[in-house]
């Protein structure tokens, strides 16, 4: 007598090949992705190396204009001023290759990732690469000088105010870095809101704590005057307005369910 056995049909999802997929086979394609970014980086770090001292200098420009005459860029060190300028150089060849990185991320992930989800994360990683971009250039352009400008007239008149190359560096990149995240409101917000861990109403009711956060954070990132308070705090309230208008476009309010009233 000769048994049937049933066979359960079930749906197969778009992540059925990633979840069959060994650790071992994973780490192999991970590995070959990390291989593939530090290569991009590597070329575009190769022409940058013949004019490191120009770029360097294009990257000084705004703490040059910022000290008076007399004043210079020192380099206490030999060898220090030589690796500041290489790792600017580094740090510009990971700027340049940001999309490129994020493709391969992109690419590493996606797999595993359902329909709907990758209709949402493409435009929220172009998006998050645009706003950083922006911050960056804002920063560079608008506040730098400003911020140096304050921090060298701050200093008494006896005091001739020389830098060091790989402090102005550092000092720099911070800078830089923190608006180019700052400017990651949108996305921020945007993520909280589908995600569900929040909802446009609770971020409406809170909108006057966020004003007084984006002026704290200000207050901290940029130089102590109001004028360069205000250039960053402003711009961080419109991009959180930006993220809730986004978010309102996608999330919509669930209908309320009627009570039934007892006769």
């Amino acid at each position: 007598m000769s048994l049937i056995k049933s066979k359960v049909i079930k749906p197969k999802s778009d992540t059925s090949g990633v979840a069959d997929m060994p650790i071992t086979e994973h780490l192999i394609e991970l590995r070959a992705r990390l291989i593939k970014i530090c290569i991009a980086i590597g070329i575009a770090l190769v022409p940058m190396l013949f004019y490191f001292q120009e770029i360097y200098s294009l990257f000084a420009q705004p703490l040059l204009d910022a000290l008076p005459p007399e004043s210079r860029i020192i380099a206490p060190e030999l060898l220090a001023g030589f690796m500041a300028q290489v790792q600017l150089c580094i740090l510009l060849a990971i700027f340049l290759v940001i999309p490129y990185i994020l493709y391969q991320v992109w690419s590493f992930v996606a797999p595993g990732l359902y329909k709907h989800e990758k209709r949402i994360a493409v435009p929220i990683l172009l998006s998050s690469i645009v706003l950083f971009y922006l911050g960056i250039s804002f920063c560079y352009f608008v506040i730098l000088q400003r911020a140096l400008m304050f921090l060298v007239n701050v200093l008494p008149a006896t005091v001739v105010s020389m830098p060091d190359m790989k402090d102005y560096l550092q000092f720099a990149t911070k800078m830089l870095m923190a608006f180019g995240l700052a400017f990651e409101i949108p996305v921020v917000v945007f993520v909280l809101v589908t995600s569900g861990v929040v909802s446009i109403d609770s971020l409406k009711d809170k909108r006057r704590y966020v004003i007084v956060g984006c002026f704290a954070v200000a207050g901290v990132m940029s130089p102590p005057d109001v004028p360069s308070m205000f250039m960053l705090a402003l711009p961080m309230m419109l991009l959180f307005e930006l993220g809730l208008f986004m978010a309102g476009m996608f999330v919509k309010p669930k209908p309320s369910i009627p009570t039934e009233q007892v006769g």
